[in-house]
């Protein structure tokens, strides 16, 4: 599994030019999920992403949390976190978690992550999405399921 996290001032994803999901200060929170992950795997990143310090504190050091900051979560789908680029020039998805599969730990993920922070918003699965946002920092975050040990 791999999270892509971008400290925002704000994100939104559109679809079908529609507004779908929109935050303030927070995370946009890029979701990447492989054929081998796990709803207890999942619970180990939401619980790192969850945690994550990287917001200022009063002397500048990055030292809060999303609570801490009241910040909001966008979190959004994406399958080509698991693209293969060994070889040739078109990327391979053979990693990436099949559509159902894939789907149900990505709405695992949005509800574990609203029973901690109030203000979970969330693309649509396997739609074509616009996201816009404004990264603050910049700051970006690559957590990768491999890496937690």
């Amino acid at each position: 599994m791999r999270f892509v996290i971008q400290r925002v001032t704000h994100a939104s994803v559109t679809v079908d030019g529609k507004k779908q999901a929109e935050i303030d200060r927070g995370f946009l929170v890029l979701i990447g999920i492989c054929q081998t992950d796990s709803l207890s795997l999942a619970d180990k990143m939401v619980h790192k992403l969850i945690g994550m310090r990287i917001f200022q504190d009063q002397e500048g050091k990055t030292n809060l949390s999303l609570k801490d900051v009241d910040g909001k979560l966008l979190l959004v789908s994406q399958f080509t976190l698991y693209a293969d680029c060994r070889k040739g020039n078109r990327p391979s998805f053979t990693r990436a978690a099949g559509p159902e599969s894939a789907e149900a730990i990505y709405e695992y993920i949005i509800a574990q992550c609203k029973k901690s922070i109030p203000g979970v918003e969330k693309g649509i699965f396997g739609a074509d999405m616009k996201v816009e946002l404004l990264n603050d920092g910049p700051f970006t975050i690559v957590l990768d399921s491999e890496d937690l040990g």
